[in-house]
Protein backbone atom coordinates (compact mmCIF):
# COMPACT_ATOMS: atom_id res chain seq x y z
CA UNK A 1 0.00 0.00 0.00
CA UNK A 2 1.35 3.57 -1.30
CA UNK A 3 0.71 6.08 1.14
CA UNK A 4 1.79 9.36 -1.19
CA UNK A 5 3.13 11.37 1.98
CA UNK A 6 6.04 13.66 1.46
CA UNK A 7 8.68 13.88 3.26
CA UNK A 8 11.65 16.20 3.17
CA UNK A 9 13.63 13.65 1.38
CA UNK A 10 11.54 13.45 -1.16
CA UNK A 11 12.29 17.13 -2.64
CA UNK A 12 14.22 16.75 -4.67
CA UNK A 13 11.90 14.34 -7.19
CA UNK A 14 8.80 16.41 -6.38
CA UNK A 15 9.55 18.08 -9.87
CA UNK A 16 8.05 17.88 -13.39
CA UNK A 17 10.33 15.37 -15.47
CA UNK A 18 11.60 17.49 -17.86
CA UNK A 19 13.04 19.87 -15.52
CA UNK A 20 15.56 16.84 -15.18
CA UNK A 21 16.08 16.29 -18.51
CA UNK A 22 17.12 20.08 -19.34
CA UNK A 23 19.53 19.60 -16.90
CA UNK A 24 21.05 16.68 -18.14
CA UNK A 25 21.13 18.78 -21.15
CA UNK A 26 22.75 21.57 -19.56
CA UNK A 27 25.37 19.12 -18.33
CA UNK A 28 25.74 17.95 -21.53
CA UNK A 29 26.29 20.67 -23.24
CA UNK A 30 28.90 21.95 -20.85
CA UNK A 31 26.10 24.96 -19.51
CA UNK A 32 25.18 23.52 -16.29
CA UNK A 33 27.17 25.78 -13.99
CA UNK A 34 26.18 28.99 -15.77
CA UNK A 35 25.38 31.81 -13.78
CA UNK A 36 21.46 32.14 -14.10
CA UNK A 37 17.96 34.18 -12.74
CA UNK A 38 14.46 33.09 -12.82
CA UNK A 39 12.09 35.36 -11.55
CA UNK A 40 8.54 34.30 -10.18
CA UNK A 41 6.05 36.69 -11.02
CA UNK A 42 1.80 36.20 -11.62
CA UNK A 43 1.31 37.60 -15.18
CA UNK A 44 -2.29 38.39 -14.67
CA UNK A 45 -4.07 38.86 -11.31
CA UNK A 46 -7.07 35.75 -10.33
CA UNK A 47 -10.48 37.01 -11.45
CA UNK A 48 -12.34 39.06 -8.97
CA UNK A 49 -8.79 40.13 -7.03
CA UNK A 50 -7.14 43.73 -7.59
CA UNK A 51 -3.47 42.40 -5.56
CA UNK A 52 -1.74 39.91 -4.80
CA UNK A 53 -0.24 39.27 -0.95
CA UNK A 54 3.17 37.33 -0.99
CA UNK A 55 2.80 34.25 0.92
CA UNK A 56 5.06 31.00 1.47
CA UNK A 57 8.27 32.32 1.34
CA UNK A 58 9.23 30.17 4.44
CA UNK A 59 8.47 27.09 3.25
CA UNK A 60 10.52 28.11 0.16
CA UNK A 61 13.42 28.94 1.96
CA UNK A 62 13.00 25.51 4.21
CA UNK A 63 12.97 23.66 0.90
CA UNK A 64 16.09 24.91 -0.34
CA UNK A 65 18.10 24.22 2.62
CA UNK A 66 16.51 20.33 2.39
CA UNK A 67 16.32 19.61 -1.40
CA UNK A 68 19.22 16.70 -2.36
CA UNK A 69 19.22 13.55 -3.71
CA UNK A 70 19.72 10.84 -2.53
CA UNK A 71 21.58 7.83 -3.76
CA UNK A 72 18.49 5.47 -3.86
CA UNK A 73 16.47 8.78 -6.05
CA UNK A 74 19.94 8.66 -8.34
CA UNK A 75 19.18 4.86 -8.99
CA UNK A 76 15.50 5.33 -9.76
CA UNK A 77 16.48 8.08 -12.03
CA UNK A 78 19.15 6.01 -13.61
CA UNK A 79 16.21 3.05 -14.07
CA UNK A 80 14.40 5.76 -16.31
CA UNK A 81 14.20 4.80 -20.36
CA UNK A 82 14.61 8.44 -20.81
CA UNK A 83 18.01 9.04 -19.52
CA UNK A 84 19.58 6.33 -20.85
CA UNK A 85 21.88 8.76 -22.85
CA UNK A 86 22.54 11.12 -19.84
CA UNK A 87 26.06 12.17 -19.30
CA UNK A 88 27.78 10.52 -16.23
CA UNK A 89 28.60 14.01 -15.17
CA UNK A 90 24.95 14.10 -15.03
CA UNK A 91 24.94 11.87 -12.29
CA UNK A 92 27.66 13.49 -10.52
CA UNK A 93 26.02 16.57 -10.13
CA UNK A 94 22.98 15.41 -8.66
CA UNK A 95 25.28 13.31 -5.97
CA UNK A 96 26.46 17.06 -5.26
CA UNK A 97 23.11 18.85 -5.09
CA UNK A 98 22.50 20.99 -2.52
CA UNK A 99 21.52 24.73 -3.11
CA UNK A 100 23.90 27.11 -3.06
CA UNK A 101 22.78 30.03 -4.61
CA UNK A 102 21.01 33.69 -3.81
CA UNK A 103 17.14 34.45 -3.40
CA UNK A 104 15.60 37.87 -3.74
CA UNK A 105 12.17 37.86 -2.39
CA UNK A 106 8.91 40.20 -0.94
CA UNK A 107 8.47 39.62 2.55
CA UNK A 108 5.22 37.52 3.32
CA UNK A 109 2.36 39.89 3.96
CA UNK A 110 3.37 42.50 1.30
CA UNK A 111 0.96 43.57 -1.59
CA UNK A 112 2.38 42.85 -5.03
CA UNK A 113 0.73 43.26 -8.65
CA UNK A 114 0.69 41.43 -12.05
CA UNK A 115 4.20 41.47 -13.56
CA UNK A 116 6.36 41.85 -10.07
CA UNK A 117 8.46 39.15 -8.98
CA UNK A 118 7.54 37.83 -5.60
CA UNK A 119 11.12 35.93 -5.53
CA UNK A 120 14.16 35.65 -7.82
CA UNK A 121 16.65 32.42 -7.84
CA UNK A 122 20.10 33.13 -8.68
CA UNK A 123 22.16 30.16 -9.02
CA UNK A 124 24.01 27.52 -11.77
CA UNK A 125 21.42 27.17 -14.34
CA UNK A 126 20.44 23.56 -14.17
CA UNK A 127 19.65 23.95 -10.22
CA UNK A 128 17.65 27.44 -10.98
CA UNK A 129 15.54 25.38 -13.24
CA UNK A 130 15.15 22.01 -11.83
CA UNK A 131 13.51 23.90 -8.65
CA UNK A 132 10.74 25.59 -10.49
CA UNK A 133 7.80 23.17 -9.86
CA UNK A 134 8.51 23.07 -6.13
CA UNK A 135 8.91 26.81 -6.20
CA UNK A 136 5.23 27.75 -7.62
CA UNK A 137 3.37 24.65 -6.00
CA UNK A 138 4.59 26.08 -2.99
CA UNK A 139 4.09 30.02 -3.45
CA UNK A 140 0.98 29.89 -5.45
CA UNK A 141 -1.42 28.56 -3.47
CA UNK A 142 -0.34 30.38 -0.50
CA UNK A 143 -0.27 33.21 -2.15
CA UNK A 144 -4.15 32.64 -3.44
CA UNK A 145 -5.45 32.03 0.40
CA UNK A 146 -3.48 35.10 1.61
CA UNK A 147 -4.80 37.10 -0.97
CA UNK A 148 -8.56 36.28 -0.32
CA UNK A 149 -8.25 36.50 3.60
CA UNK A 150 -6.89 39.82 3.20
CA UNK A 151 -9.87 41.08 1.35
CA UNK A 152 -12.00 39.57 3.83
CA UNK A 153 -10.27 40.98 6.62
CA UNK A 154 -10.91 44.77 4.87
CA UNK A 155 -14.12 43.73 3.90
CA UNK A 156 -15.52 43.25 7.80
CA UNK A 157 -13.41 45.29 9.37
CA UNK A 158 -11.22 44.87 12.45
CA UNK A 159 -14.46 43.85 14.96
CA UNK A 160 -15.80 41.05 13.14
CA UNK A 161 -14.04 38.09 13.74
CA UNK A 162 -12.86 35.41 11.12
CA UNK A 163 -12.61 31.30 11.25
CA UNK A 164 -10.41 29.45 8.87
CA UNK A 165 -12.34 26.55 8.17
CA UNK A 166 -10.94 24.90 4.84
CA UNK A 167 -9.56 22.17 5.87
CA UNK A 168 -11.75 19.24 4.80
CA UNK A 169 -11.91 21.53 1.38
CA UNK A 170 -8.09 21.47 0.46
CA UNK A 171 -6.80 20.25 -2.37
CA UNK A 172 -4.37 17.83 0.38
CA UNK A 173 -3.47 17.21 4.28
CA UNK A 174 -0.55 19.36 3.76
CA UNK A 175 -2.49 22.25 1.89
CA UNK A 176 -4.74 22.74 4.71
CA UNK A 177 -2.13 23.56 6.49
CA UNK A 178 -0.19 25.96 4.53
CA UNK A 179 -3.96 27.60 4.22
CA UNK A 180 -4.17 27.99 7.73
CA UNK A 181 -1.07 29.58 8.12
CA UNK A 182 -1.65 31.94 5.45
CA UNK A 183 -5.09 32.92 6.59
CA UNK A 184 -4.28 33.33 10.09
CA UNK A 185 -0.88 35.89 8.49
CA UNK A 186 -2.81 38.13 7.34
CA UNK A 187 -5.74 38.75 9.72
CA UNK A 188 -7.39 35.93 10.52
CA UNK A 189 -8.72 35.25 14.10
CA UNK A 190 -8.28 31.26 14.02
CA UNK A 191 -8.08 27.91 12.59
CA UNK A 192 -10.41 24.85 13.31
CA UNK A 193 -7.29 22.41 11.87
CA UNK A 194 -5.46 21.47 15.43
CA UNK A 195 -2.46 20.56 13.72
CA UNK A 196 -1.93 24.01 12.23
CA UNK A 197 -2.60 25.79 15.11
CA UNK A 198 -0.43 23.53 17.00
CA UNK A 199 2.49 23.77 14.86
CA UNK A 200 1.66 27.82 14.66
CA UNK A 201 1.44 28.20 18.32
CA UNK A 202 -2.07 28.83 18.54
CA UNK A 203 -5.40 28.21 20.25
CA UNK A 204 -7.60 26.36 17.86
CA UNK A 205 -10.82 26.90 17.76
CA UNK A 206 -14.41 25.27 16.42
CA UNK A 207 -18.44 24.66 17.16
CA UNK A 208 -20.25 21.51 17.04
CA UNK A 209 -21.34 19.29 13.74
CA UNK A 210 -25.11 18.84 12.91
CA UNK A 211 -24.05 14.90 13.58
CA UNK A 212 -23.81 15.87 17.16
CA UNK A 213 -27.60 16.78 17.56
CA UNK A 214 -28.96 14.38 15.69
CA UNK A 215 -27.33 12.09 17.47
CA UNK A 216 -28.14 13.12 20.86
CA UNK A 217 -31.75 14.04 19.87
CA UNK A 218 -32.28 10.71 18.60
CA UNK A 219 -30.72 8.82 21.56
CA UNK A 220 -32.10 11.05 24.56
CA UNK A 221 -35.02 12.50 23.20
CA UNK A 222 -34.95 16.19 21.43
CA UNK A 223 -32.59 19.02 19.67
CA UNK A 224 -32.98 20.45 23.31
CA UNK A 225 -31.27 18.24 25.19
CA UNK A 226 -28.26 18.06 22.52
CA UNK A 227 -28.00 21.58 23.61
CA UNK A 228 -27.85 21.14 27.34
CA UNK A 229 -25.28 17.72 26.64
CA UNK A 230 -22.98 19.89 25.27
CA UNK A 231 -23.01 23.24 27.21
CA UNK A 232 -22.42 20.80 30.21
CA UNK A 233 -19.15 19.97 28.60
CA UNK A 234 -18.35 23.57 26.68
CA UNK A 235 -20.50 26.33 28.67
CA UNK A 236 -18.84 28.64 26.27
CA UNK A 237 -18.99 26.99 23.20
CA UNK A 238 -21.36 27.88 20.13
CA UNK A 239 -24.50 25.88 19.72
CA UNK A 240 -25.26 24.88 15.61
CA UNK A 241 -28.99 25.50 15.90
CA UNK A 242 -29.98 25.11 11.98
CA UNK A 243 -29.93 21.46 12.12
CA UNK A 244 -33.66 20.81 12.06
CA UNK A 245 -36.52 24.53 12.75
CA UNK A 246 -33.98 27.08 12.99
CA UNK A 247 -35.86 30.05 14.68
CA UNK A 248 -37.90 27.32 16.26
CA UNK A 249 -34.55 26.74 18.05
CA UNK A 250 -33.37 29.88 19.14
CA UNK A 251 -36.53 30.66 20.42
CA UNK A 252 -36.48 27.98 22.84
CA UNK A 253 -33.28 28.62 23.43
CA UNK A 254 -34.02 32.44 24.55
CA UNK A 255 -36.86 30.74 26.74
CA UNK A 256 -34.49 28.77 28.37
CA UNK A 257 -32.36 31.82 29.06
CA UNK A 258 -34.97 33.76 30.04
CA UNK A 259 -35.61 31.57 32.86
CA UNK A 260 -31.67 31.03 34.37
CA UNK A 261 -31.82 27.37 33.00
CA UNK A 262 -28.71 27.72 30.77
CA UNK A 263 -26.52 30.84 29.27
CA UNK A 264 -25.84 31.19 25.46
CA UNK A 265 -22.98 32.32 24.39
CA UNK A 266 -22.75 32.00 20.82
CA UNK A 267 -24.92 30.10 18.10
CA UNK A 268 -23.63 29.36 14.63
CA UNK A 269 -26.35 29.16 11.53
CA UNK A 270 -24.83 27.32 8.66
CA UNK A 271 -27.62 27.20 5.97
CA UNK A 272 -31.10 28.87 5.05
CA UNK A 273 -31.34 32.89 4.58
CA UNK A 274 -28.40 33.92 6.54
CA UNK A 275 -29.61 37.77 6.47
CA UNK A 276 -33.20 36.95 8.06
CA UNK A 277 -32.30 34.42 10.26
CA UNK A 278 -29.46 36.59 11.74
CA UNK A 279 -31.90 39.58 12.70
CA UNK A 280 -33.98 37.49 13.82
CA UNK A 281 -31.40 35.97 16.29
CA UNK A 282 -30.32 38.81 17.56
CA UNK A 283 -33.94 40.21 18.29
CA UNK A 284 -34.19 36.62 20.13
CA UNK A 285 -31.03 36.23 21.98
CA UNK A 286 -29.79 40.02 21.60
CA UNK A 287 -26.58 39.35 23.80
CA UNK A 288 -25.08 36.37 22.35
CA UNK A 289 -22.39 36.05 19.56
CA UNK A 290 -23.82 34.60 15.91
CA UNK A 291 -21.40 32.66 13.77
CA UNK A 292 -22.34 32.38 10.46
CA UNK A 293 -21.21 29.86 7.86
CA UNK A 294 -21.93 27.97 4.90
CA UNK A 295 -19.87 28.41 1.45
CA UNK A 296 -19.63 32.29 2.19
CA UNK A 297 -17.48 33.97 -0.54
CA UNK A 298 -16.82 37.93 -0.52
CA UNK A 299 -19.44 38.71 -2.69
CA UNK A 300 -21.94 37.03 0.08
CA UNK A 301 -20.58 38.85 2.69
CA UNK A 302 -20.91 42.07 0.37
CA UNK A 303 -24.78 41.12 0.14
CA UNK A 304 -25.32 40.69 3.62
CA UNK A 305 -23.17 43.65 4.92
CA UNK A 306 -25.38 46.07 2.84
CA UNK A 307 -28.77 43.94 3.93
CA UNK A 308 -27.29 44.73 7.73
CA UNK A 309 -27.09 40.95 8.75
CA UNK A 310 -26.46 40.49 12.63
CA UNK A 311 -23.60 38.75 12.16
CA UNK A 312 -20.55 38.73 14.72
CA UNK A 313 -18.07 36.07 13.86
CA UNK A 314 -17.63 34.66 9.71
CA UNK A 315 -16.71 30.61 9.22
CA UNK A 316 -15.10 30.58 5.50
CA UNK A 317 -13.70 27.54 4.41
CA UNK A 318 -14.30 26.15 0.43
CA UNK A 319 -13.91 29.60 -0.98
CA UNK A 320 -10.98 30.87 0.89
CA UNK A 321 -9.15 27.47 0.18
CA UNK A 322 -10.22 26.11 -3.23
CA UNK A 323 -11.49 28.33 -6.64
CA UNK A 324 -9.25 30.21 -9.66
CA UNK A 325 -6.15 30.01 -9.14
CA UNK A 326 -3.07 31.74 -8.81
CA UNK A 327 -1.30 31.33 -11.99
CA UNK A 328 2.60 32.33 -10.92
CA UNK A 329 4.97 31.74 -13.63
CA UNK A 330 8.89 30.78 -13.03
CA UNK A 331 10.55 32.42 -15.80
CA UNK A 332 14.45 32.95 -16.58
CA UNK A 333 15.46 36.44 -17.07
CA UNK A 334 19.32 36.25 -17.02
CA UNK A 335 21.65 34.63 -18.30
CA UNK A 336 25.41 35.23 -17.57
CA UNK A 337 24.71 38.31 -17.26
CA UNK A 338 22.90 38.95 -20.21
CA UNK A 339 18.98 39.64 -20.02
CA UNK A 340 16.35 37.13 -21.65
CA UNK A 341 12.79 37.42 -22.36
CA UNK A 342 9.79 35.55 -24.09
CA UNK A 343 8.25 37.26 -26.39
CA UNK A 344 5.44 35.00 -27.53
CA UNK A 345 1.73 36.84 -27.44
CA UNK A 346 0.20 36.83 -24.24
CA UNK A 347 3.09 34.98 -22.20
CA UNK A 348 5.80 37.50 -23.13
CA UNK A 349 8.04 37.97 -19.85
CA UNK A 350 10.09 41.25 -18.46
CA UNK A 351 13.90 40.93 -19.55
CA UNK A 352 16.11 41.13 -16.68
CA UNK A 353 16.68 41.21 -13.26
CA UNK A 354 14.77 43.11 -11.53
CA UNK A 355 13.47 45.36 -8.26
CA UNK A 356 9.81 46.77 -7.35
CA UNK A 357 10.07 50.25 -6.05
CA UNK A 358 6.60 51.58 -4.33
CA UNK A 359 5.55 54.63 -4.53
CA UNK A 360 2.21 56.70 -3.60
CA UNK A 361 1.34 56.54 -7.80
CA UNK A 362 2.14 53.28 -8.22
CA UNK A 363 4.77 50.69 -8.42
CA UNK A 364 7.67 50.96 -10.76
CA UNK A 365 9.22 48.08 -11.76
CA UNK A 366 13.30 48.49 -12.66
CA UNK A 367 16.52 46.51 -13.78
CA UNK A 368 18.24 46.01 -10.23
CA UNK A 369 21.30 47.21 -11.63
CA UNK A 370 19.62 50.68 -11.80
CA UNK A 371 20.74 53.69 -9.23
CA UNK A 372 18.95 56.47 -8.07
CA UNK A 373 15.62 55.04 -8.80
CA UNK A 374 12.78 57.09 -6.45
CA UNK A 375 10.82 54.78 -4.68
CA UNK A 376 10.82 51.96 -1.57
CA UNK A 377 12.57 48.77 -2.77
CA UNK A 378 10.41 45.36 -2.15
CA UNK A 379 12.82 42.68 -2.89
CA UNK A 380 15.29 41.91 -0.29
CA UNK A 381 18.31 39.32 0.00
CA UNK A 382 16.87 36.51 1.97
CA UNK A 383 19.22 33.28 1.33
CA UNK A 384 23.06 33.94 0.60
CA UNK A 385 25.13 31.40 -1.11
CA UNK A 386 22.13 28.68 0.34
CA UNK A 387 21.97 30.03 3.97
CA UNK A 388 19.30 32.12 4.85
CA UNK A 389 19.62 35.29 6.32
CA UNK A 390 16.81 35.55 9.05
CA UNK A 391 14.60 33.12 10.68
CA UNK A 392 11.17 32.92 9.73
CA UNK A 393 8.93 35.90 10.42
CA UNK A 394 6.01 35.45 12.95
CA UNK A 395 2.86 35.48 11.84
CA UNK A 396 2.55 39.07 14.62
CA UNK A 397 5.17 39.95 12.31
CA UNK A 398 3.66 39.20 8.97
CA UNK A 399 0.77 40.71 10.09
CA UNK A 400 2.17 43.70 11.24
CA UNK A 401 3.87 43.76 7.81
CA UNK A 402 0.75 43.16 5.70
CA UNK A 403 -0.95 46.27 7.29
CA UNK A 404 2.28 48.78 6.86
CA UNK A 405 1.65 47.33 3.09
CA UNK A 406 -2.05 48.08 2.90
CA UNK A 407 -1.79 51.47 4.29
CA UNK A 408 0.99 52.66 2.25
CA UNK A 409 -1.86 51.52 -1.09
CA UNK A 410 -4.91 53.38 -1.88
CA UNK A 411 -7.99 52.89 0.45
CA UNK A 412 -10.06 52.18 -3.30
CA UNK A 413 -7.79 48.91 -3.09
CA UNK A 414 -10.59 46.44 -3.08
CA UNK A 415 -11.72 47.73 -6.32
CA UNK A 416 -8.66 48.72 -8.03
CA UNK A 417 -5.35 47.53 -8.81
CA UNK A 418 -2.56 50.01 -8.68
CA UNK A 419 -0.24 51.03 -11.72
CA UNK A 420 2.86 49.44 -12.32
CA UNK A 421 5.24 51.76 -15.07
CA UNK A 422 8.61 50.81 -15.95
CA UNK A 423 11.48 52.56 -15.64
CA UNK A 424 13.51 53.79 -18.70
CA UNK A 425 15.75 51.57 -18.46
CA UNK A 426 13.32 48.42 -18.81
CA UNK A 427 11.35 49.43 -21.20
CA UNK A 428 14.78 50.02 -23.36
CA UNK A 429 15.90 46.38 -22.76
CA UNK A 430 12.45 45.10 -23.44
CA UNK A 431 12.15 46.97 -26.61
CA UNK A 432 15.96 45.88 -27.63
CA UNK A 433 15.14 41.51 -27.36
CA UNK A 434 11.68 41.91 -28.66
CA UNK A 435 13.33 42.65 -31.79
CA UNK A 436 16.27 41.17 -31.47
CA UNK A 437 16.23 38.29 -29.03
Amino acid sequence: MIGLTLAASDYSLLTDLYQLTMAATYVGEDLAWTPASFELSVRRLPRGCTYLVAMGLAQVLEYLQQVHFTPEQIDYLKSLAVFERAPAAFWTLLSQSRFQGNVWAVPEGTVVFAQEPLLRIEAPLWQAQWLETCLLNIVNYQTLVATRASRLRQLVGEQVALLEFGTRRAFSPQASLWAARSALAVGFTATSNVLAAQQLGVAPTGTMAHSLVMAIATLVGSEQDAFTVFLRYYPEGALLVDTYDTLAAVAQLADRQAAGEIVVKAVRIDSGDLLTLSQKIRQLLPQTTIIASGDLDEAEIRRLQAGGACIDVYGIGTKLVTGDPVNGVYKLVEINGQGVMKTSRGKMTLPGRKQIYRRPSGDCLALESEENVWGKPLLELVMKEGRPLFPPASLETIRDRHRASLAELPETLLEMPQPVVYSPALEALIQQLRHHP
